[in-house]
C-alpha cells in the first residue's frame, strides 16, 4: 500500500500502518518526515506517481482540496494506479471537492475504487492510532481497507455511498468548533471577570459539560500550552467548508465564530492549536 502526505497526520497514521505490519510505501512533498520513516521500513518513492505505481491500496492525506488534484491529477498518481486498486482518501476537503472527484475519478480510470474516509481526531489520536474513520464507497472496499483503517483509528463507521463520510465530518467538525469556542469564551471570560485561571479550571473538572477531550483542551489551556494538536487555520478552513454546502446566513453563529477565528488568524495565531483562541479572547495576563 501508500500513504502520500505525511504532515501532523499523515505521518503517524503512516507509522501505525507500519506498525501494523503493512508494507508501506510513502511519499511527501518536504522529503525529510518520509526519510524518517524509512528506518521503520517504509519504501520511500520520489513522486505520488511512484508511489501509487502497483499498490493496492493508497491513501492521501493532505491539506485541502488544491493538494488532493495536485497529487492526484497533475502529478500523476491516479494514472500510476493499479486497474483494480482502491483509493482511500482521508483527508478533510468538503463535499463539493469529495464530488469533484468522484466524477473525475469515475471518467479518467472508471477501475479505480474511491473510498471516501475522513477522519475524527487530532494530532495525538492519529499517533496513538485512536482516530474514528467515517469511511464511505462501494461495499466492496470494506474488506481490503479494514486493515488501514483498523491500524489508525480505534473504530470505523460505515455511513453510505461516496461522499457520505464527507458530509459527517463536516458535521462532527462544526460541533468540534463550538466546544472549542465555548471552552475558549468560558476561560477568557473569567479572566475578563478577575477570576484566578485555576480556580475555574478546577471548578469545570468532572463537570459533566466537559467530554474527555474537552478536558484535554481546558488542562492544555491552563497551562496557555498551544503546541499544535489541530492548527487554528485549519479549523477555520474545516468550518468554512461546511459553510459552503449551505446558503449564507443559515447558522449565522457559525459564521461569526469563522470571523472571530479569521482575526486571530491575522494575530498570527493560524499555525498554534484552534484553543489559542483564548489567548485573543483574554485580556492580557501577567507574565
Amino acid at each position: 500500500m501508500a500513504v502520500l502526505g505525511l504532515g501532523g497526520m499523515g505521518a503517524p497514521m503512516a507509522r501505525n500502518i507500519l506498525r501494523a505490519g503493512l508494507s508501506t510505501v510513502v511519499w511527501n512533498r518536504h522529503p525529510e518526515p518520509a526519510r524518517g520513516l524509512a528506518d521503520q521500513g517504509a519504501e520511500v518513492a520520489d513522486s505520488p506517481a511512484e508511489a501509487a505505481r502497483g499498490a493496492d491500496v493508497v491513501v492521501t492525506m493532505v491539506t485541502d482540496g488544491d493538494a488532493v488534484r495536485s497529487i492526484a491529477f497533475d502529478q500523476g498518481m491516479l494514472a500510476a494506479m493499479a486497474d483494480g486498486a482502491v483509493w482511500a482518501q482521508m483527508s478533510t476537503i468538503g463535499v463539493s471537492d469529495t464530488e469533484d472527484l468522484a466524477r473525475r475519478v469515475a471518467a479518467e480510470r472508471s477501475g479505480i475504487v474511491l473510498v471516501d474516509a475522513p477522519v475524527a481526531g487530532s494530532r495525538n489520536p492519529a499517533e496513538q492510532g485512536q482516530l474514528v474513520v467515517f469511511a464511505s464507497g462501494p461495499e466492496q472496499a470494506r474488506e481490503r481497507v479494514a486493515p488501514v483503517f483498523e491500524a489508525v483509528g480505534q473504530r470505523t463507521v460505515w455511513v453510505g455511498a461516496t461522499g457520505t463520510g464527507s458530509r459527517l465530518k463536516l458535521v462532527n467538525n462544526l460541533l468540534l468548533a463550538f466546544v472549542a469556542e465555548g471552552l475558549a469564551a468560558a476561560v477568557a471570560l473569567g479572566d475578563s471577570l478577575g477570576l484566578d485561571r485555576p480556580a475555574v479550571l478546577a471548578a469545570m473538572r468532572g463537570s459533566p459539560l466537559v467530554s474527555a477531550w474537552a478536558a484535554e483542551k481546558l488542562e492544555r489551556i491552563g497551562r496557555d500550552d498551544y503546541a499544535t494538536q489541530y492548527p487554528l487555520a485549519l479549523a477555520v478552513k474545516d468550518v468554512d467548508l461546511a459553510l459552503r454546502e449551505v446558503d449564507a446566513g443559515r447558522f449565522p453563529a457559525a459564521e461569526s465564530l469563522a470571523a472571530e477565528w479569521r482575526r486571530a488568524m491575522a494575530q498570527g495565531l493560524g499555525s498554534q492549536d484552534l484553543t489559542v483562541v483564548t489567548r485573543a479572547l483574554s485580556p492580557a495576563r501577567p507574565a
